[in-house]
């Protein structure tokens, strides 16, 4: 496997954002899902080392709240596409002009958004992600507050179970989540898609329907395609169909 190199930047507020990077070649922005990070997503499952090993570099922000960056609790901290304005504050940093974009989950949500504020990705991968996804977000978000607020009484058995035990694995702090959530994520105007012109791929698990349709997401795209791998949406992560799939769509 390549060398793992984790480094930090300064987001647009101060915030400490941790980006891990692998590989030599052409510049791939690798954005995680809600609650998880850059290892779970794309390093433990050897994602990230396929595509260093294809010829790219892995670059892998954690998200803050996430990871290895910072989680404030001040509701300052937490404006409006906050997400999109950290992604902005990735490409800047390292000062990348010609890299490709992907996105699992959240992560596709705020490729999505951060293309339609003015990313240039050469091509965009969408993942976990479906249509209803970026139609239906304050519905999404509500079973997530939910569980944030009976977070001290959800026990085994309870909808909420499985979506509370990864965020507690993964050292979540449920006050900085909660404002994210809440104040951080912004919502998205489906009829500016036909605006984002690159080569897209939507990829989803077989068993993966979460956030909706990818097959009218992907309509909705000027140059979309949907590709399918196995899973559902936790378990394609570890699948290996999911960096071979990125892998053949960034380098055709």
């Amino acid at each position: 496997m390549s060398d793992l190199i984790t480094t930090h930047i300064e987001s647009f507020d101060g915030t400490q954002m941790a980006i891990h990077r692998m590989g030599e070649g052409r510049p791939v922005v690798l954005l995680h899902g809600l609650f998880s990070n850059a290892d779970v997503n794309w390093i433990k499952y050897g994602h990230a080392a396929a595509l260093a090993g294809a010829g790219f570099e892995c670059i892998m922000p954690d998200w803050r709240v996430h990871g290895d960056s910072d989680a404030p609790t001040d509701p300052e901290a937490y404006p409006a596409g906050v997400l999109v304005r950290d992604a902005f504050a990735v490409v800047e940093a390292l000062g990348l002009t010609d890299y490709d974009l992907v996105g699992f989950s959240l992560g596709a949500r705020t490729s999505i958004s951060a293309v339609l504020a003015g990313l240039t990705p050469r091509r965009l991968v969408i993942s976990g992600m479906g249509l209803e996804g970026l139609t239906n977000w304050e519905k999404r978000v509500a079973f997530f507050i939910d569980m944030i607020d009976r977070y001290d009484e959800i026990e085994r058995g309870d909808p909420a179970f499985i979506a509370k035990s990864f965020m507690k694995a993964q050292g979540i702090d449920p006050v900085a989540a909660r404002l994210l959530l809440t104040r951080g994520v912004e919502q998205i105007d489906t009829a500016k898609l036909s605006t984002i012109a690159m080569p897209t791929m939507v990829l989803i698990g077989d068993e993966d329907r979460d956030n909706g349709s990818p097959e009218r997401l992907a309509d909705a795209l000027p140059d979309a395609f949907v590709e399918t791998i196995a899973g559902n949406h936790m378990s394609c992560v570890t699948q290996p169909g999911l960096s071979a799939a990125i892998v053949r769509f960034l380098s055709a």
